[in-house]
């Protein structure tokens, strides 16, 4: 008798997952999704999206990209919360 096969590797996240991995709240990914800055697609229903996992890698790559972009300009202090001076 053969072993069970595992399961492919997850290729898409739902709106929740997607959340929990980023750790922000559900109405900041669906603001996301709407307003272009993470890709995503609707399957189904109205509400019902898909986030590609390459897609949130894109994201935080931008995400840290535009970050490093204003510390140079020196719109953003670059100590971290909490940090004595």
């Amino acid at each position: 008798m053969s072993e069970p096969k595992p399961p492919p590797p997850l290729r898409f996240l739902t709106v929740e997952q997607t959340a929990e991995f980023l750790n922000v709240g559900q109405p900041l990914i669906r603001s996301l999704l709407k307003a272009g800055e993470l890709r995503g697609i609707q399957i189904g229903g109205r509400n019902t999206w898909r986030i590609g996992l390459e897609d949130i890698q894109s994201y935080i790559d931008e995400a840290y990209r535009r970050t490093a972009a204003r510390i140079a300009a020196g719109e953003i202090d670059e100590s971290l919360p909490g940090e004595d001076d």
